[in-house]
């Protein structure tokens, strides 16, 4: 039995501007209700109204699933930006550069990030790539991957490198924005694997979105779901158990991977495998995190 009552998946972006369309969140709690979709303010959710409501508007003991990466590759070169003398020990430390870095750009934005002198270096933009964007340990084509993304690859999922910031499939720039989420949420709301699950209380967790969508039959190539019949099927999977939630026709892929992702938390929340992963070591935790749901 899961410890956590309630559950939210949030859709996240990077995007410029204050408000966005594509960020979705949905909700359930404990049983086999259909996940539900909180409705947005009329022009999208902000970036901040989701950072209010994550260190204020909580319900009791909730197990948050958040779709970005919420640190950068160490584990391959032994930092997150080899060479660079102000390199961060930790996640925690990055998050402050991040925020530090970016305090002046509006929406928790992360412009300046990606833009400073030396640390452009480090990421792909467009059709400039950074003189450092990969390092002797970064093998794969689309960049340097964490630990917990070779993990990903491993079960049939695609990652790409949180340094790459355009593309199909790019994380970067939601990863950056979410650092600074993360970095306000210290002292609030604690973030597994960087900081220990208390027992008790609301907790966060890194979610990759298409690991719900293998979990019911999806393929690698195509794990988003556009259409209320998909996603009914997928819902009704035994690997979710959930009621079907009312709509037919097309559904955006941000909504419907908010609300498989909601569903999927509720039953993945009492596994104990998954809050101990193989690869998951101590100095993994404190430097790159973990995506919840990969072994």
């Amino acid at each position: 039995m899961s410890r956590f009552r309630h559950f939210i998946a949030i859709d996240w972006s990077g995007a410029k501007g204050e408000r966005h369309r594509s960020i979705a969140l949905a909700t359930c709690s404990l049983g086999d209700d259909a996940p539900t979709l909180a409705a947005p303010p009329a022009k999208g959710w902000s970036r901040e109204d989701v950072l209010h409501l994550l260190k204020h508007d909580l319900p009791d003991s909730t197990l948050v699933g958040l779709d970005l990466g919420t640190s950068l590759a160490f584990a391959d070169c032994g930092a997150f930006f080899p060479g660079w003398s102000r390199s961060p020990p930790d996640a925690k430390a990055l998050w402050r550069l991040v925020e530090e870095c970016c305090a002046e750009d509006d929406h928790l934005a992360a412009s300046s990030f990606v833009a400073h002198p030396e640390l452009r270096e480090y990421f792909h933009h467009g059709a400039q790539m950074g003189t450092h964007y990969r390092c002797d340990g970064a093998e794969h084509r689309n960049g340097r991957l964490r630990i917990t993304e070779h993990a990903q690859r491993a079960v049939g999922c695609r990652p790409h490198s949180n340094f790459k910031l355009v593309g199909n499939g790019q994380v970067g720039k939601a990863s950056l924005t979410g650092m600074r989420v993360l970095h306000r949420l210290a002292g609030t709301l604690p973030v597994w694997p960087f900081d220990a699950d208390p027992g008790t209380g609301s907790l966060v967790v890194e979610m990759y979105t298409a690991i719900p969508a293998l979990a019911v039959g999806g393929k690698a190539s195509a794990t988003k779901i556009r259409s209320y019949e998909d996603l009914n099927k997928a819902l009704t999977h035994p690997a979710i158990g959930s009621w079907p939630v009312a709509g037919a026709g097309p559904i955006s892929d941000h909504a419907s991977d908010a609300l498989l992702t909601a569903a999927w938390l509720r039953r993945a929340a009492s596994r104990e495998e998954l809050w101990r992963p193989v690869g998951l070591t101590e100095e993994i935790a404190r430097t790159e995190g973990w995506t919840f749901g990969v072994t």
